[in-house]
């Protein structure tokens, strides 16, 4: 396997150009539970992560009705990214302090037992805090959005590594 670097350029000008828009080739969850998980799917794809195909625990979308439970579910996401050994992207947890432009950011909610929305960090601050991060995300479709005008009780997260290719 070839290991590439995640290009966070690509990744964040498709966010800019699809924040408040659909791409015709990927299904809209908005009415199905939300949206934000495929789009950060659909950016990490942009950035040039390429689809693990693997059955039920890979990452990959060719329709709604054949994709992996990773590209379009927060949890799942989270699982994939920090454990993939495979083909595809992989990242790992860091503090919110350390988040950089091109990593992801998911939030839990009150009432909510698990992690339930995903964002993709546009902008961050040194060290970054939830004052200085500016995000975009589908679902409650936002740009340039700054963190602290979500009202969530935790949030994590995960820095992108990079992708890994077949030779």
């Amino acid at each position: 396997m070839n290991v590439n670097t995640y290009d966070n350029a690509a990744a964040i000008a498709y966010a800019w150009e699809w924040a408040y828009g659909r791409n015709p080739a990927y299904a809209d969850f908005s009415d199905m539970g939300g949206d934000c998980t495929n789009f950060i799917s659909q950016i990490l794809f942009a950035g040039g992560a390429p689809m693990n195909e693997t059955p039920d625990t890979g990452w990959y979308y060719h329709s709604l009705d054949e994709r992996a439970p990773a590209w379009s579910g927060v949890p799942f996401f989270w699982v994939f990214l920090t454990t993939n050994k495979g083909v595809g992207p992989f990242g790992h947890e860091i503090p919110l302090s350390e988040v950089k432009p091109g990593d992801v950011i998911q939030l839990k909610f009150a009432g909510k037992d698990d992690f339930s929305h995903a964002l993709l960090v546009l902008t961050a601050g040194t060290p970054a805090d939830a004052h200085n991060i500016t995000v975009a995300a589908h679902t409650d479709d936002s740009l340039d959005r700054p963190l602290d005008t979500y009202s969530y009780t935790q949030a994590r997260a995960l820095h992108i590594d990079g992708a890994r290719h077949l030779r």
